[in-house]
């Protein structure tokens, strides 16, 4: 889980009056009558202190099987969002098994020992229901959405889903077919391969981050409905999940629907856990690794190295630093690459920050003739950032857009209730997010440049270019980047 990536939302009125029925009633000026000093109009309004805000408040508790409840009372939103979490999720599989966590979350829902898949989406919409699993590197989560005249039903009906899924074999081989079949898609697309690449240059064999969470041909392809039973089995463990509720449940008590449909549920004996051996990373020294896609029009790239954990103590200084480098759309990448010098449509910065250090990656996209120049650019910028002040200006910009945009991420009870989730997966303390505004307002310019000299290496950066290795590899030869190796077009998906 990462707190990096936002969409900026604009203000609307809630009125749908057209402005001449909003005017009736209101004092008008007299015909003729001359117009007020406008001068003022030319001034741009300053923007004013940032409202206090606060994290919705949230309680705790536990059922008599030890299932963990959080609750986060939401007045006014009956539209109540639910996530249980079983901890354990892609980083505890067996190397084989890759993609095997992700391939139970997605059968879940195929039907239950009670109900066929269709019975169970005819009565989940019949209460109105929204009820999906999913699969994280962190966790398998169950979720749901469900107006709350209806919560106690639909909450029985995931617990159905989570505790009794059926995992028909026929269901289970489709699903696992798709995934065969969206890896060789994905081995087609530029795009989704240099996502794939990227990782397996950064990680060393022995991690898991190394490949797609949803595994791939060689991993998946053995899947049976076996395997996904004996995963199930191994995530199954109410002393070890935690349930989040979100919204206005009105005069219903949490604590009884909870015990009744999950209290009584068996203690288990799963034994899957997220606390494992630290991630594993390729020895340091900046490489090339050029995939050829002949005839390619754009050249897709990813620069970047191993980065850091969620539970970093510089995590707001990062932030920011991120926001400055190229988080934002006048962040110093995007500005150079895509402004000044027109190499791309837009251009990018992440540190992905897991239980385990996830990868710092800058991602873009250019034409076929300037992949050189845009890579040169992007190296000097990055390797420029530790070695000269922040500007005052654009460390206020980072803050302010962080801090602004922060509230708008918790509106609706889903997004309250993934936010919670999150503080259960990545182990984060409860006040880990009120503390989220000040922490980021506090950040200085010094704060930002020791962050970067400590968390980015320029000497360690990988450069990976999926294009058309005939147009490209001359190029990045001459420009002396790093030991390169090219992956030539004929290769097989593995």
């Amino acid at each position: 889980m990462t707190l990096e990536h936002d969409a900026e939302k604009g203000f609307t009125t809630d009125s749908q009056e057209s402005p001449s029925t909003m005017a009736e009633g209101m004092p008008q000026p007299p015909v003729g009558a001359a117009v007020a000093d406008l001068s003022a109009l030319d001034t741009r309004p300053a923007p004013g202190t940032p409202r206090e805000y606060h994290f919705p408040h949230f309680e705790r508790f536990r059922l008599s099987n030890g299932l963990t409840v959080l609750q986060a009372k939401l007045p006014g939103r009956a539209l109540i969002a639910v996530h249980l979490l079983l901890p354990g999720g892609g980083w505890t599989e067996p190397p084989e098994q890759g993609g095997i966590t992700v391939l139970t979350s997605r059968a879940m829902p195929e039907g239950t020992l009670r109900r066929d898949a269709d019975q169970f989406i005819e009565d989940s919409e019949r209460l109105g229901a929204e009820i999906h699993a999913e699969a994280t590197w962190e966790a398998l989560t169950a979720s749901m959405e469900v107006p709350r005249s209806h919560f106690g039903a639909a909450l029985e009906l995931m617990a159905e889903m989570v505790f009794e899924p059926a995992f028909p074999e026929d269901e289970v081989e489709r699903l696992r077919d798709e995934r065969m079949n969206d890896l060789l898609q994905a081995w087609s697309d530029p795009r989704r391969r240099a996502e794939r690449v990227f990782p397996e240059t950064i990680y060393g064999p022995g991690s898991p981050y190394r490949r797609p969470l949803a595994g791939t041909q060689t991993t998946v392809r053995p899947l049976d409905r076996a395997a996904v039973k004996a995963r199930h089995a191994a995530l199954l463990n109410p002393t070890t999940a935690t349930l989040v509720v979100a919204g206005d449940l009105g005069d219903q008590q949490l604590d009884q629907l909870a015990e009744q449909h999950l209290g009584q549920r068996p203690a288990g004996t799963g034994s899957a856990s997220a606390a494992v051996a630290g991630e594993q990373g390729w020895p340091s020294g900046p490489r090339v690794v050029l995939v050829d896609k002949p005839g390619a029009p754009q050249s897709e790239i990813r620069i970047g190295h191993l980065g850091v954990a969620r539970k970093n103590p510089d995590f707001h200084a990062i932030s920011v630093l991120n926001a400055i480098l190229g988080g934002t759309f006048n962040s110093r990448l995007n500005v150079v690459l895509r402004e000044e010098k027109g190499y791309t449509y837009g251009i990018g910065s992440s540190f992905d920050m897991r239980r385990k250090a996830g990868p710092f990656v800058v991602r873009t996209a250019v034409e076929t003739n300037v992949t050189r120049p845009a890579i040169e650019e992007i190296l000097r910028i990055v390797r420029e950032f530790g070695q000269s002040d922040v500007k005052s200006d654009e460390l206020e910009i980072a803050r302010d857009y962080l801090v602004g945009v922060f509230p708008l991420r918790f509106e609706t009870a889903a997004q309250v209730a993934g936010a919670l989730g999150g503080l259960v997966a990545l182990d984060l303390p409860d006040d880990e997010l009120d503390r989220y505004r000040p922490g980021v307002a506090a950040v200085t310019a010094a704060d930002v440049r020791a962050a970067a000299n400590k968390h980015i290496r320029p000497d360690d950066l990988v450069i990976v270019v999926v294009g058309d290795a005939a147009t490209v590899e001359p190029e990045l030869r001459a420009a002396g980047l790093g030991e390169l190796s090219v992956t030539p077009a004929d290769a097989t998906p593995e």
